[in-house]
């Protein structure tokens, strides 16, 4: 099995750092860490199985997404040996609009 590179776009480093401060101020520095290494961890398991997510090629091409706990959406296109995450989307936020 071939492996892929993940890399974040600016925006996807953005929500993840949103995110994390979010957290912090409203639950505690330690859940924001376990949380955001969650959705991390996540998305680097998709260098072994980029295509597990839902293709979503109606909204653009290459686009799958995949769900986390029913909060949040993980967006991210492959390409020849490159999984690329998009943005990740909390909250019922309408990443439709954002991608």
């Amino acid at each position: 099995m071939r492996a892929y590179s993940v890399i974040y776009s600016p925006e996807a480093d953005a929500d993840l750092a949103d995110l994390y401060s979010y957290l912090a101020f409203e639950a505690s520095p330690q859940i924001a860490y376990r949380y955001v290494g969650e959705l991390l961890d996540i998305c680097e398991s998709l260098s072994h199985y980029p295509d597990r997510g839902l293709p979503r090629f109606d909204m653009r091409p290459g686009l799958r997404t995949l769900i986390h706990k029913r909060r949040v959406v993980i967006a991210y296109e492959v390409s020849a040996q490159v999984v690329t995450v998009l943005g990740i989307f909390t909250g019922g936020r309408d990443y439709a609009s954002d991608l």
